[in-house]
């Protein structure tokens, strides 16, 4: 449509969102293009909220496509089963390490969410699985995808019987990356290590350092959600 929009005429308005819709869908069907897929999904949940055909090319742009951002919203769909797709955490576990292999936008997202379902167990028959895990987690990690780095912190904290011993070296290691990357647990943690002499020698004045820094993280989150709330 040549021109600007004028969007306060509801007719025009309707007008160019459906031209939109059409040449999002021309770009996935005809063009063959897996960005123009992920638009038009992307249109069709937040402009129409139709959730149902939002699956389906999800569904489409994943399997035929491997499309990360795609493998990982049809994933986010089978955990609650929106949009009529299966609710079935197996199903997520398989769009997520699609997603998590692919790469793109959600790549640490998805090799979180991997890591998540093999540790909580639920998606793997109930028996969680700290080696994938892991794996997934330090993906993540790597990205730069603080919640993972935290948790592979907690898991070499724990530790398990079933070959995964506790570190507490590789603990203070990973929370102090999640501190870096703003997790506010991450540097708490690291800050007991330090004053414990958890995996390190013990000291006092990075462990003050680390404590001031959780502090403050704490307080901006607690601002930021104010903000929010107003």
């Amino acid at each position: 449509m040549a021109g600007l929009i004028n969007f306060e005429d509801e007719k025009e308005v309707k007008e160019f969102l459906d031209n939109l819709g059409m040449e999002y869908s021309f770009q996935c069907y005809k063009e063959k293009d897996p960005e123009g897929c992920q638009r038009l999904a992307d249109y069709l949940e937040g402009v129409k909220k139709n959730y149902e055909s939002t699956a389906q090319v999800l569904k489409h742009n994943c399997e035929t496509n491997g499309h990360g951002e795609s493998c990982y919203k049809l994933g986010a769909y089978h955990i609650t089963g929106k949009g009529g797709v299966t609710e079935c955490l197996k199903s997520a576990y398989s769009c997520f390490m699609r997603s998590c292999s692919a790469g793109g936008k959600k790549f640490t997202d998805a090799c979180h969410n991997v890591g998540l379902l093999a540790h909580d167990g639920r998606a793997m028959d109930g028996e969680p699985d700290l080696t994938t895990a892991r794996q997934y987690y330090e993906k993540a990690c790597a990205g730069g995808f603080a919640p993972s780095c935290f948790n592979l912190s907690a898991l070499f904290i724990e530790g398990n019987s079933k070959g995964l011993a506790p570190d507490m070296t590789q603990a203070l290691k990973y929370a102090n990356r999640a501190c870096e990357l703003g997790h506010v647990w991450g540097c708490a943690n690291a800050s007991r290590m330090y004053k414990l002499g958890d995996g390190t020698e013990k000291d006092e004045k990075k462990a003050e350092e680390l404590k001031d820094r959780a502090r403050m993280l704490h307080s901006t989150e607690k601002e930021r959600q104010l903000k929010f709330g107003e």
